[in-house]
C-alpha cells in the first residue's frame, strides 16, 4: 500500500486484473475504499474502482495467481514471515522491491529462499527497471524487466502483468536484475549530492557512467550478467533515478550536499529512500567480495561516518589514475 505498490495496483486493475491490496494503515484502506485515493502515498490519482484494499493479511492471499511483494528491503522478511501461514499453495512470489537486507547481506529473493518452503524456490522472481510510481499511475508508457530462473514461468507472468503501455522484457538473471534495482539508489545519493554541490553536468556524467562500473563489478562478483548492468534493470534505472528529482534517493543526495543532517531528512519523508540503507549494505559486501566500490565507499562515509559530501566528492576525484578498461 505505499506508492509504488498502490501504482502497480491501479495500473493492473485498470485494464482488467482483479487485484487485492495489502495496506498496514486502517487509514489508508478507508481512503483507497471511500474516497479511491491513497492520500499519504499516491495523492492526486483516482483509483481504479475494481481495486480491493485489506489490511487483512489472510484475505489479501485468498487463492490468488501471483503475488507481488512491494514493500521495503527492511521490513521485507518481517512481512514475509506474517504471510507465509496464509500461502494457500505453492505460487509465484515476485519481489519489486530495491534493496540489499544489512544484517544478511541477501537479495529479497535469496531472503524468500530462506523464509519459504523449498516447493516455492523455483517459483521466485524479481521486477525491475525504470518506472517511477506517479508515471507509471498516470498511464505514461513504461519499460521494465521480469527475471525468474524459469524461462516458461517468466513467459506466463508476462502475459499477465504486461498490460497497455506498461511494457515487460523477461530475463532469467534474477540476480544481476535484483543488484541492479538495489545499487543504482546508492549512486543516485551520490548523483544528488553532485547536483546540490552545483558541480555541473560534466560531473554528473562521469559519477553514472563510473557508478555503472562498481556496479557491473559487484554485479558479476555475486554471479549475474554483466549484459543485465547494460538493460533496464541496470543503465535504465540507473539514469532515471540519478537524474530527477522524482528520485527520493537522489532527493536525500541533494539535501545532503546542501547541509542539511541525514537524520533531518529521513523524518521529514513520508516514503522510503531505500539507498539510504542499501549503502551500509553495499559497503559490507564490497568488503566481503573483494570488489572495489570507490563511489560507494564516499557515500558510505558521507551517510554514516558524518564525512562532509563535498570533500568525499574531491576524494573521489584525487584517486590514483587508472586504465578505464582492462
Amino acid at each position: 500500500g505505499g506508492t509504488f505498490g498502490t501504482a502497480l495496483s491501479h495500473r493492473f486493475s485498470a485494464h482488467g486484473l482483479g487485484v487485492r491490496l495489502w495496506v498496514h494503515q486502517p487509514e489508508i484502506r478507508r481512503q483507497i475504499v471511500e474516497e479511491r485515493e491513497n492520500k499519504t502515498y499516491l495523492p492526486g490519482f483516482k483509483l481504479a474502482e475494481s481495486l480491493r484494499a485489506t489490511t487483512d493479511l489472510a484475505e489479501a492471499l485468498a487463492d490468488p495467481q501471483v503475488v507481488l511483494m512491494v514493500v521495503p528491503s527492511h521490513v521485507f522478511r518481517s512481512v514475509l514471515v506474517r504471510m507465509r501461514p496464509h500461502l494457500p499453495r505453492p505460487l509465484p512470489v515476485i519481489s519489486a522491491a530495491k534493496g540489499i537486507e544489512n544484517d544478511s547481506l541477501l537479495t529479497m529473493v535469496q531472503v524468500m529462499e530462506q523464509e519459504l518452503d523449498e516447493s516455492f524456490h523455483g517459483l521466485l522472481g524479481c521486477l525491475s527497471g525504470p518506472s517511477f510510481a506517479k508515471e507509471l499511475a498516470a498511464e505514461v508508457p513504461t519499460a521494465v524487466t521480469l527475471a525468474t530462473r524459469v524461462p516458461s514461468l517468466t513467459k506466463r507472468l508476462q502475459g499477465i502483468l504486461a498490460v497497455p503501455r506498461f511494457r515487460i522484457y523477461a530475463s532469467g538473471d534474477v540476480t544481476g536484475l535484483e543488484l541492479g534495482g538495489a545499487l543504482k539508489n546508492v549512486i543516485a545519493i551520490a548523483a544528488g549530492m553532485v547536483v546540490g554541490l552545483q558541480l555541473g553536468r560534466n560531473a554528473l556524467a562521469a559519477l553514472i557512467t563510473r557508478g555503472l562500473a562498481e556496479m557491473s563489478r559487484l554485479t558479476r562478483a555475486m554471479g549475474g550478467r554483466m549484459k543485465t548492468m547494460g538493460g533496464l534493470a541496470g543503465i535504465g534505472d540507473l539514469v532515471l533515478t540519478c537524474t530527477s528529482t522524482m528520485s527520493r534517493n537522489h532527493t536525500v543526495g541533494v539535501r545532503l550536499a546542501q547541509g542539511e543532517s541525514l537524520d533531518d531528512i529521513l523524518a521529514s519523508m513520508t516514503n522510503v529512500a531505500e539507498g539510504v540503507k542499501t549503502t551500509k549494505s553495499v559497503f559490507d559486501l564490497s568488503r566481503q567480495r573483494g570488489v572495489e566500490m570507490p563511489i560507494c565507499e564516499q557515500v558510505y562515509a558521507i551517510l554514516y561516518q558524518g564525512k562532509p559530501p563535498l570533500q568525499g566528492l574531491i576524494d573521489l576525484m584525487s584517486r590514483e589514475l587508472k586504465e578505464e578498461f582492462y
